[in-house]
């Protein structure tokens, strides 16, 4: 086990994901999002990390695997979210494709560590 979550390969790459999504989605957002999808967002690549850090701090398997499918579904909400941005045309379809590889990398991690 990893000394600590920060060294977890998961936890890494859905940090990435919830920095790519402030630099590259949060900041395209028009200002009658703020509280509707901007504040989705954030609350989801948040709840990802978080999930993944407190399943760690478990120390029992099952109860870490329990937030490690809470860090899933929060990863593939953020796909959903993407998906809405780029139907309303506040992200590209360059940035669409950009997050779809880094959350599909997020889950592999995710379900490998599960494994």
């Amino acid at each position: 086990m990893a000394e600590n979550f920060e060294k977890l390969k998961c936890w890494q790459a859905c940090h990435e994901l919830k920095k790519y999504f402030k630099e590259n989605v949060l900041t395209k957002l028009p200002k009658e999002e703020k509280y509707d999808l901007y504040s989705q967002i954030l609350r989801a690549s948040r709840s990802a990390t978080a999930n993944i850090a407190e399943g760690w701090g478990r120390y029992h398997y099952k109860d870490n695997v329990r937030f490690l499918l809470n860090a899933r579904g929060s990863v593939a909400e953020l796909l959903d979210h993407a998906l809405e941005a780029g139907d309303c045309n506040y992200i590209s379809s360059a940035i669409l494709i950009e997050i779809r590889e880094i959350i599909d990398k997020c889950i592999r991690l995710i379900n490998g560590y599960i494994k």
